[in-house]
């Protein structure tokens, strides 16, 4: 017998998501929905249509909605199902999702508003604690939040500084990554990068420190979420990279089959509702993560943000300087130019990129070299500020300086 679980855009049925007891998945548009003035494509990886999606083209869309590697296992193993079934966790954690997915059993709906929890720094504490067990807080009661990525986190709504937990389907404002045992310094390596991308004008998603009990968290404003001017919270919709382009989160770095960044110009082009400035946005933040040292900027990395009729590129998430760690991966999750090791791109590399990027290679240079010289100015009074962020102004200087002295 087929399960069903019913696909919401906000508070839109738009389609069903099914999956037969043979495992197979399939997916199809609500007749309604399509019908509609305002219906809309889940993905551009699914565009409207009729007929339904099999496993292989909708696939990529839901399952890059789940969390990945051991926390994906951790909450399988809580619920009892399969690590491997993405509807079945779905199922269990899919009421809150990136963007604007909600996806609830057959025949339900989203709650008008859900309730919220509010909880004591100590509670606080007691939560984040649990997330290295119980990824997400997957299990608890009123809470069905799926997230992406491998790095352990926690939604909840801010509210005057007060911390509020989304139940029954509530919508959250911020997401909070405490800080691991197996990366030290990552919340504020975290916090220094994206201060300073936002120091030199890149878009980016609003980050803070905060701390409870022992714990050291990274507090980030969700730029998918909009309280409108009556207080009413709303959820806009979001795909990344891998999602739009039909790619599985498992083929996300391009030496696996994921997509390079070609293909993420050429997405930008076709999609955005401003491709110009988006394509500039796309170009600076490939830069600035060389810069910083940020080996792991992939296609889940980067989304698109659906604000009403427009489509740009999203703010700028994730950025870390994984250089810090020296246990991991040396290589570019994107090839720049041909090359994969950062210490190897040479002057024609690059070139290659502006031609990859479709940018002029005069104009490109030029933007690239003022770039780098704001990061590396930008990173040397921050670090003032952060003496503790002393070793990732070190790295920043050396790449941009590796950068800057290229011979063109």
């Amino acid at each position: 017998m087929a399960r069903v679980l019913d696909v919401y855009l906000g508070r839109s049925l738009a389609g069903h998501f099914t999956q037969d007891d043979s495992g197979s998945l399939w997916f199809r548009y609500a007749a309604e929905w399509l019908a509609s003035d305002h219906a809309r494509a889940l993905s551009r990886s699914l565009p409207l249509q009729a007929e339904e999606y099999g496993r292989t083209e909708c696939r990529p869309f839901f399952a890059g909605l789940l969390p990945e590697d051991e926390g994906r296992e951790l909450i399988a193993r809580r619920f009892g199902i399969s690590g491997r079934n993405d509807f079945a966790l779905l199922e269990k954690i899919g009421g809150e999702c990136a963007g604007a997915v909600s996806l609830m059993p057959s025949g339900e709906q989203p709650p008008e508003s859900g309730s919220y929890h509010e909880i004591s720094e100590h509670e606080l504490a007691r939560l984040l604690g649990l997330l290295p067990q119980r990824p997400l807080l997957a299990g608890e009661e009123g809470v069905r939040l799926s997230l992406a990525g491998a790095q352990a986190k926690l939604a909840l709504t801010i509210r005057e500084g007060i911390f509020l937990l989304p139940q029954g389907g509530a919508a959250s404002t911020h997401i909070l990554k405490p800080s691991s045992p197996h990366f030290e310094g990552l919340v504020e390596n975290e916090h220094f990068c994206m201060t300073l991308a936002a120091n030199v004008g890149l878009s980016v998603a609003s980050t803070s420190i905060g701390q409870v009990d022992s714990i050291r968290f990274l507090q980030v404003e969700r730029y998918d979420r909009r309280r409108l001017p009556d207080g009413t919270l709303v959820r806009l919709h979001q795909e990344d990279f891998c999602q739009a382009m039909g790619i599985p989160p498992e083929l996300k770095y391009q030496q696996e089959g994921g997509p390079n960044l070609k293909k993420c110009f050429g997405l930008v082009r076709s999609a955005s509702s401003a491709p110009g400035p988006d394509v500039l946005r796309l170009f600076d933040a490939v830069v600035f993560n060389y810069v910083i040292g940020n080996n792991d900027a992939h296609g889940k990395n980067f989304s698109l943000l659906y604000d009403g009729g427009a489509v740009r590129m999203a703010p700028l998430y994730d950025l870390v300087c994984t250089q810090a760690w020296g246990g991991l991966a040396a290589t570019l999750a994107m090839k720049i130019g041909d090359e994969r090791k950062p210490e190897r791109v040479r002057a024609a590399n690059w070139r290659k990129f502006f031609k990859d990027a479709g940018l002029g290679a005069a104009t490109a240079e030029k933007r690239l070299r003022t770039l780098t010289k704001d990061i590396l100015a930008s990173a040397l009074e921050l670090g003032k500020a952060h003496p503790a962020c002393a070793r990732l102004s070190s790295i920043i200087d050396q790449n941009g300086a590796r950068l800057l002295s290229l011979d063109w």
